[in-house]
């Protein structure tokens, strides 16, 4: 069982297994439910001390795998009690391989025929119309970390994007797939409000578009920080990130001329205008700390601000995108773990990203590691399956919904100007009736 949320059908699965002998529940771990759906409300323990106090269960054992047959091989039961619907879809195979497994010492399956009128989808969407606390969405992060080979964000930039982040999903090869989360981008909030993205939207308007997405939406965000100003600051906005609910604050090792002055995006300018918070010599094959000590100070601030452990700091680096190569991202990053840092995102701006690669393979050799995050935007050829070979444990999609809509828009207005009326952009547009419908009601 996955048994997130128990309701009748499951009991009278229980009850007409009880007939039959000793219960032992196999209840599905986060990792095994999140290969083929999304992640469970409750984590595994919680379901498991659940599922511990019903009556006429006698043991929970962990089930790693959508696979039974190590668990049927261990305990050899006389009988293998399961709902009738796993007959089609992502679990036929299952069905048919522990069959194969049973007739191994003469066991048998038992189907029992679905409860009519329960509808765990539809509990599910009940649920997710309630909404979410800021504790749950915090951890959900490193629960997803924890669940999955590679935790997939795309950018939301105001609460209709952040919407569509929450809702999309596709069912591809009996998988259900979607989102994992929320890219709250710098950029694309500078860029949507008509500002250039140099630091000119403060944090309050950061947190208005913010509070929007947190509103309408249950998934765990990962907030852009840039460069989070200087330490005091960015200890204050980490801290206030995490009262909110965010999961993770994501600093940049970047900063102009002017080190207080305001960052530049890295395809924009001259490298010359641009550098890394204290550069350094990087002929010395040991961590200068002294070199990088700024950067550092920030880190820890905002880890020493913080109130829980669910909440993450973590620090981009951008060696690679400056031309400062990966033996210069590979110091950092040590010094950065070392500082306190939850997670490292390496940025690159290559289209074959050899220089990303080699960083993945020396990072890989750590011994002490956190999750890795990359945004392949300039190497978009790369597949999910193939960062996360190299060792990539998040992936975001970090200004796709912006750049898509821009085009469209532009389409829409030059259509009308074009034609002296509508009719034409028409062909451009939702129907007015299904606008109306993208809104969920509250309450």
């Amino acid at each position: 069982m996955a048994a997130d949320l128990i309701h009748p059908g499951h009991l009278n699965i229980i009850n007409e297994a009880r007939k039959l002998g000793e219960v032992i529940i196999g209840l599905l771990t986060d990792k095994a439910i999140a290969s083929y759906k999304r992640l469970p409300a409750l984590t595994f323990e919680q379901r498991k001390i659940i599922m511990e106090n019903i009556v006429g269960v006698s043991k929970v054992v962990p089930q790693e795998t959508l696979d039974y047959v190590p668990n049927l091989i261990k305990f050899k039961p006389d009988y293998v009690v399961h709902g009738d619907d796993w007959r089609t879809g992502v679990q036929k195979e299952v069905r048919e391989r522990v069959i194969s497994a049973l007739s191994g010492w003469g066991g048998k399956l038992v189907e029992i025929g679905y409860t009519q009128g329960i509808s765990s989808t539809q509990l599910h969407k009940t649920l997710h119309d309630i909404g979410t606390t800021p504790e749950i969405r915090m951890k959900k992060l490193r629960r997803l970390l924890n669940a999955k080979k590679i935790v997939r964000l795309l950018e939301a930039h105001n609460g209709l994007t952040g919407l569509i982040v929450e809702n999309t999903s596709i069912l591809k090869d009996g998988v259900t797939r979607e989102f994992d989360g929320i890219w709250l981008s710098s950029l694309t909030g500078s860029i949507s409000k008509g500002k250039p993205s140099k630091e000119y939207v403060d944090l309050t308007s950061k947190l208005y578009t913010l509070n929007n997405i947190l509103e309408i939406t249950t998934k765990p965000i990962i907030a852009d920080g840039d460069t989070g100003g200087d330490k005091e600051h960015f200890a204050s906005m980490a801290r206030t990130l995490e009262r909110l609910g965010v999961s993770a604050v994501i600093i940049e090792d970047k900063i102009t001329e002017n080190k207080m002055g305001l960052k530049k995006k890295s395809l924009l300018i001259s490298k010359a205008e641009q550098n890394q918070d204290n550069i350094y010599n990087i002929t010395q094959d040991t961590i200068n700390q002294d070199a990088i000590e700024y950067f550092c100070e920030k880190i820890s601030a905002a880890k020493k601000s913080q109130v829980t452990a669910d909440f993450m700091v973590i620090a981009k680096i951008k060696s690679i995108a400056l031309k400062n190569g990966a033996k210069d991202a590979i110091i950092r990053a040590k010094a950065y773990i070392n500082a306190g840092a939850d997670g490292i995102m390496i940025d690159s701006d290559e289209k074959i990203p050899v220089e990303l690669f080699e960083f993945c393979s020396e990072y890989s050799k750590f011994e002490k590691k956190v999750p890795l995050l990359a945004a392949p935007t300039t190497y978009n050829h790369l597949t999910e399956r193939e960062l996360s070979n190299a060792g990539v444990n998040i992936v975001i999609y970090a200004n796709h919904l912006l750049r898509s809509s821009y085009p469209a828009m532009l389409k829409t207005a030059e259509s009308i100007l074009l034609n002296e009326r509508s009719h034409e952009a028409e062909n451009y547009c939702m129907q007015i009736e299904e606008v109306l419908t993208i809104i969920p009601k509250l309450g």
